[in-house]
């Protein structure tokens, strides 16, 4: 991959004119997990309204973000835990209904947050009524509506593509004498994209949020919605690991015919120019794959998505200064200049930040660098109290991925509830919640984290604060700095606005010398202990970063 050396920046679109997904943070809410108000054990749509004022209230006394991600909350039967949607214009019971939605976008609005919904657009639960016409005759109008063919002729599925969820991503139906491909669950069948009535179903979707006043959509696999034509087999893995459960069909070969098709793109355009029709909204879409192919997501003319979620400093398999540059400076050279970066560090799929990097020491470091580097960061719900992998015994398992998979692969220890306080359920719930809660909660909670000046919460409120208060670190050009391998070095910078962040990864102390540093002052540490000039030489403590503002000319 190519990097940028000391000497080169990105450099960015106009100053004056960014859009509040540029400028701003958005928070992941796993709509299970944030607060509970009707004592179930389920969080639900008026748990978020009622912390509306610890996302944000105008303060940096609050967390300060500005838009809110909210996985589904559509009717389903929970096969997948709302990826198998039944309704996409509805709300499940659990949560709430419509006019709560509503009601949850007034006030986040009016709370200066932005609200983005997750976008289903892969596959429906097989309780869909659009399913139900499909599978009840080959003659239905609606059969071409999923993915229907016919066994190979030993009986056989119609090709080796694997679920990702365990076994083929075909199931046969007896009633009707044919396979339908779903790349989860059997309870999620894949939709036909290549039919023309499929793809107006799922706009006018879009439209029903839109005209709701949703702000955005991250929308889910998108880079799986269209297939090969022929339904072609997969070759061969030939970096299969050698561990790999004997179920797991979809790692024993490539995804050539089932993902990341050219004609995809097409699609995308579509969806951009629908939200572009309702003003300034974004178009978030989960994209896995090469650097090169990642990057086309965008649309060759700033024309498909807004933001394809960047996981590449969350795939890093070590901890590492120079894999993290290295990973940042290949993003930066390979986007196009009207491209805006993304970065994520946690999320509902993927094991808990502070346990993925090693530590209470670590988490806090990659809050600074993930709040630090240019572009949009996402966070996700529980990242900003340090919570580390919950401890799922296998009986209270949930999750199909680690039902089907093996207990290694739930995904439930990055889902445990949220915790606010040392009351009953963590202050999450008032009876036993759907997940077991964090031996620690008593401890590692929003109450008694907001009372220590030094805790994680603390850190990323004042991050997140001092990142709205600069244009250095909110819409700067991101230039690196070759220092120390332990290192991760960089400038953010305006015209009229500077400001160096350095991050060592390491467990040892570090003195350095920065060149063009001059003096200037730490405005901000990880430990949150320092607010000190600086002549020239900069000390960093073990897995320490810091913000510093340099001296005016």
């Amino acid at each position: 991959m190519p990097s940028l050396s000391q000497n080169q920046s990105h450099m960015n679109p106009k100053q004056d004119n960014y859009h509040w997904w540029q400028r701003g943070v958005i928070y992941q809410i796993y709509p299970r997990s944030f607060q509970d108000t009707t004592g179930n054990g389920i969080g639900d749509l008026p748990g978020m309204i009622q912390r509306l004022n610890y996302l944000n209230d105008g303060t940096s006394q609050s967390l300060g973000i500005d838009a809110i991600w909210i996985s589904p909350f559509y009717p389903s039967p929970m096969a997948d835990f709302g990826y198998d949607v039944s309704d996409y214009c509805n709300v499940h019971t659990l949560f709430g209904n419509l006019q709560i939605i509503d009601q949850l976008i007034t006030a986040a609005h009016q709370h200066n947050v932005k609200v983005i919904i997750d976008y289903v657009p892969n596959h429906t639960s097989d309780q869909h009524p659009w399913f139900v016409e499909s599978r009840s005759s080959r003659h239905n109008p609606k059969r071409d509506w999923y993915i229907w063919r016919d066994a190979k002729p030993d009986g056989s599925p119609p090709n080796n593509w694997g679920s990702f969820f365990g076994g083929p991503a075909w199931t046969f139906d007896e009633a009707t004498g044919q396979y339908y491909l779903h790349q989860f669950l059997k309870e999620q069948p894949d939709l036909n994209w290549r039919n023309p009535e499929v793809k107006q179903a799922m706009f006018d979707v879009l439209r029903f949020w839109l005209e709701r006043g949703i702000d955005g959509f991250r929308m889910d696999v998108v880079g799986l919605i269209l297939k090969d034509e022929q339904l072609r087999d997969n070759p061969p893995n030939p970096n299969m690991p050698p561990d790999l459960p004997d179920n797991d069909i979809a790692g024993r070969s490539l995804m050539v015919h089932n993902l990341d098709q050219d004609e995809v793109h097409a699609i995308m355009q579509e969806f951009r120019q629908l939200l572009d029709g309702y003003g300034d909204r974004v178009a978030i879409g989960e994209l896995w794959g090469p650097l090169d192919r990642w990057v086309r997501y965008y649309g060759a003319r700033n024309d498909e998505l807004h933001l394809p979620f960047n996981f590449r400093l969350m795939d890093e398999g070590v901890w590492n200064a120079q894999a993290m540059r290295a990973s940042v400076d290949a993003l930066e050279a390979a986007l196009p200049d009207f491209a805006w970066p993304n970065y994520v560090l946690g999320n509902h799929d993927r094991i808990r930040l502070a346990s993925r990097f090693g530590g209470q020491a670590q988490a806090r470091l990659a809050a600074m660098m993930l709040l630090t580097l240019r572009g949009t960061p996402t966070l996700y719900y529980g990242d900003e109290l340090g919570l580390e992998n919950g401890v799922i015994p296998p009986e209270a398992i949930q999750d199909p991925q680690g039902l089907n998979l093996g207990a290694e692969r739930t995904r439930d220890v990055a889902r445990t509830p949220m915790q606010w306080n040392e009351e009953g359920f963590a202050g999450f719930s008032t009876s036993e919640p759907w997940l077991p809660l964090s031996t620690d909660c008593q401890t590692r909670n929003v109450a008694v984290q907001s009372t220590d000046p030094t805790s994680i919460l603390n850190l990323y409120r004042q991050l997140i604060w001092t990142r709205r208060q600069s244009d250095a670190l909110s819409v700067g050009s991101y230039r690196p700095l070759d220092v120390a391998n332990d290192c991760f070095v960089y400038w953010r910078e305006t015209t009229t606005d500077r400001r160096l962040v350095a991050l060592n990864f390491s467990n040892q102390e570090l003195n350095l010398m920065v060149p063009g540093l001059g003096n200037g002052r730490i405005t901000l540490s990880s430990h949150l202990d320092r607010d000190e000039p600086i002549a020239g030489r900069l000390r960093l403590r073990p897995f320490e970063g810091v913000i510093i503002h340099p001296k005016h000319e």
